[in-house]
């Protein structure tokens, strides 16, 4: 039987990576720290790379930006009291489904009684029934009463243009930018009516070209009827988004403002 040795090396690196994150669930923790951040992470499947290269990142981000951070596999632990510890909640990647009832309820009275900020990014948009678990009605509603229908699944480049270059999220942020390797999600619905939209990508600016389309097809959003300060960011696929400046510097500006820390700047080198 052959055996593809690189295949074999990626999977063993990644491995590694995890036992090493694993090992460190705490990040940055120090007396000058501003905030708590809790991270709730997907392990495994496609998106192990992303996940890797984005707690690497945070890693970093937090020791120059003063903050903490507490990475978690799953919410099973999640309470109101336990969530009442952080001051922004990030939900890296981790799909709306495999949650009990109580951690359902901590993070809906998390969110809105405004007891800290939330930045979801990709997959905490894959709304529906999935793994055999119903839809989160409140997520959807959440989401601006979506549901997932569609990806790219090849993945293609495609041009993010901000909306609202004045919100804090965006700042420092070109007119557009491009992502290189990303998924594209489409949903049954436009979220435009229920959220104030930040940024859309330029569906005719796909290379290669694709049929999956939106028309209207926002990726960066927030729902102004919660108390807290939230931000959705759909791209998160692909871990070259680590060296891309502009996604760099929307993840940064997003934590800080989720968190309520004040004025944010671009990613220094």
């Amino acid at each position: 039987m052959k055996i593809n040795i690189l295949k074999v090396t990626t999977a063993i690196q990644l491995a590694a990576g995890f036992l090493a994150l694993a090992a460190l669930p705490a990040f940055a923790q120090n007396d000058t720290n501003r905030f708590h951040a809790l991270v709730l992470a997907e392990r495994g499947d496609q998106h192990a790379a992303f996940v890797v290269a984005a707690l690497e990142w945070l890693k970093g981000t937090a020791a120059r930006d003063h903050f903490a951070v507490d990475v978690f596999a799953n919410p099973n632990q999640f309470n109101k009291a336990f969530l009442a510890k952080y001051q922004v909640f990030i939900q890296l990647n981790y799909p709306p489904y495999r949650w009990s009832d109580e951690a359902k309820a901590a993070f809906q009275d998390y969110i809105e009684q405004g007891r800290g900020g939330w930045v979801g990014l990709h997959h905490a948009t894959l709304l529906g029934e999935f793994d055999g678990y119903p839809i989160w009605p409140w997520f959807s509603d959440f989401m601006g009463g979506i549901r997932f229908k569609s990806y790219i699944a090849k993945r293609v480049a495609g041009t993010v243009v901000v909306e609202d270059a004045a919100h804090p999220c965006l700042k420092g942020l070109p007119a557009t930018f491009v992502v290189d390797e990303e998924e594209w999600y489409t949903y049954d619905r436009d979220p435009r009516p229920n959220v104030h939209v930040l940024a859309h990508v330029d569906e005719s600016s796909y290379q290669p070209s694709s049929d999956i389309k939106m028309g209207d097809h926002p990726v960066i959003w927030t729902n102004e009827k919660m108390k807290a300060r939230n931000v959705y960011i759909l791209m998160g696929h692909h871990p070259s988004l680590f060296k891309n400046d502009a996604y760099q510097t929307l993840f940064r500006n997003a934590i800080l403002w989720a968190a309520g820390v004040g004025e944010t700047n671009s990613v220094t080198k």
